[in-house]
């Protein structure tokens, strides 16, 4: 089936283009993240998947989730304009991969080119060698309010519902600038169980927003080879994993919601590694977000763990005050 959607929007004049990610990197290495898709030159099915874009009208989240992704691509990438490499795309048209390369810290533009196609840019955040504090972000209904985690709802948001209409967290985009003004440098993670299809959508919901910049870190969209459905879990887990080996030296703030899966994953990690996390923040769900959700964790069995401070709050401007207390803002 793929072979003939593939083959069908050949004919109609697509060719793959690629879709970078913002990311992330050490002065030794950096995550190059993007995606590869059939897309018409130049079209407003182009435009949709640029994450640059500041302002595309009436977009639907199911017309993202019906492109066609081109799997085992060659991509050439380029860092300031400097020729580094070549990586290809998985069977699901994702590109994550490791590229050595040695880079002062700080901000730095990756290039992605596939084929003839036009090359595409992206900021690559160059951590510094002794950073020693980040912040990991939940996504869906910790900065934005979805209330994803029920099925039906989860559909409305993900196919249906306009991006523009999405609504950012009250106070969160504050608290988290304030944090970055506070610790200069420090590298900013936004990782969710969503789908790479959500990227662009989502990075222009956190620019109209005014988030800090940072690396969005997702998942692939549809079954593997084992099972129906990719498992959110599985992926957060992996990801905190790795950032924590990538990043030694670094304690993170994690911050997510009490809907049942954030606290738990947490509370894992932090007993795994205590020297990796300065603090947990928990934005605690309104009555009518936790009934869609399903209902709550519970709380009370994390307040502590190897010392690693628990911060809850239902808005950012409460979790802001609860870090004053903790002299971390």
């Amino acid at each position: 089936m793929h072979g003939r959607r593939a083959r069908r929007a050949v004919s109609h004049g697509k060719t793959p283009s690629v879709i970078p990610y913002l990311s992330y990197g050490s002065t030794e290495w950096v995550r190059v993240l993007g995606r590869v898709l059939y897309l018409k030159r130049e079209s407003r099915e182009h435009t949709r998947f640029r994450p640059d874009v500041a302002e595309v009208s009436r977009v639907r989240g199911w017309r993202t989730f019906t492109s066609v992704s081109v799997p085992h691509q060659p991509v050439r990438v380029l860092i300031d304009g400097e020729p580094v490499t070549e990586v290809v795309t998985d069977r699901g048209g994702v590109i994550d991969s490791i590229v050595p390369v040695s880079l002062s810290p700080g901000w730095h533009t990756l290039t992605l080119q596939a084929g003839d196609s036009e090359a595409a840019d992206a900021p690559i955040d160059v951590v510094k060698p002794n950073a020693q504090f980040g912040i990991i972000s939940d996504i869906d209904d910790t900065i934005l309010i979805t209330a994803l985690p029920r099925p039906f709802v989860a559909a409305w948001n993900s196919f249906v519902l306009d991006e523009h209409a999405r609504s950012a967290t009250p106070g969160m985009a504050v608290m988290l600038d304030h944090l970055v003004a506070r610790h200069p440098g420090s590298p900013i993670v936004y990782l969710s169980t969503g789908a790479w299809n959500a990227a662009p959508a989502l990075s222009r919901f956190l620019a109209r927003n005014l988030y800090p910049m940072g690396a969005l870190l997702l998942t692939d969209w549809g079954p593997t080879h084992d099972r129906w459905f990719r498992s959110g879990r599985e992926h957060k887990r992996r990801e905190l994993k790795r950032l924590a080996e990538e990043f030694p030296g670094i304690k993170w703030i994690l911050i997510g919601d009490d809907g049942q899966r954030d606290e738990a994953l947490y509370h894992e990690f932090a007993t795994a590694h205590p020297d990796n996390v300065a603090a947990v923040m928990i934005r605690q769900l309104s009555v009518g977000e936790a009934v869609l959700a399903g209902g709550r964790s519970k709380a009370h069995l994390h307040r502590s763990t190897s010392g690693v401070p628990w911060l809850y709050g239902p808005d950012g401007a409460t979790l802001r005050e609860e870090l004053r207390k903790l002299d971390l803002l």
